[in-house]
């Protein structure tokens, strides 16, 4: 596997070795001792995650304030563009965010640490996105920041309005939200 950093340090852009021809592909998914050895992390997940979405569907930004959870997240099937956001105040990164695409032709995953703020949006006709954390899902810890606060910027490549629950149209501007020390 190849890791790359990202713009934030320790946000990791994942590239599995892919074993393809004629017949489809094989690569390793997750292999604890190779992660540690690429990385230097050695996450316990507990907890195993799928979500589909449907095409212009926005998720996020969420995290935990209490039994916050590092991620592993991968996409099956489709494409979705992954943002983690810093939410640590004493971080020299805060407030500030990260995007790749994830696909499944692409097979790359994204370790998105606990002190995060993470979310997608889907760019395909809908995507499945399997992710691994660190913690439990906790409901009475989560918090959501507004996808689309000026204070951070993200960039997404929408085409419209995006498609948002309940939840994610009230996120909280990053000044107003309860964040990490």
């Amino acid at each position: 596997m190849q890791v790359n950093s990202t713009a934030i340090p320790e946000v990791l852009l994942i590239e599995p070795k892919v074993f393809g021809d004629a017949r489809g592909f094989f690569f390793e998914s997750y292999n604890e001792r190779a992660f540690a050895q690429a990385t230097g992390l050695t996450p316990n997940f507990v907890q195993d995650n799928h979500s589909r979405s449907a095409q212009g569907v926005l998720r996020g930004l969420h995290y935990q304030i209490r039994q916050p959870q590092g991620k592993l997240l991968r996409v099956v099937r489709g494409s979705v563009f992954d943002v983690a956001v810093d939410v640590r105040r004493s971080s020299p990164t805060f407030g500030k965010w990260v995007g790749v695409e994830l696909s499944e032709n692409n097979h790359r995953q994204l370790w998105v640490p606990p002190g995060f703020a993470h979310g997608f949006l889907v760019t395909s006709e809908s995507a499945d996105v399997l992710y691994k954390t660190t913690d439990y899902y906790a409901p009475e810890h989560e918090r959501c920041i507004a996808w689309d606060d000026p204070a951070i910027g993200i960039q997404w490549p929408l085409a419209g309005a995006p498609q948002l629950s309940a939840k994610d149209r009230v996120g909280l501007l990053l000044a107003q939200a309860e964040t990490f020390a």
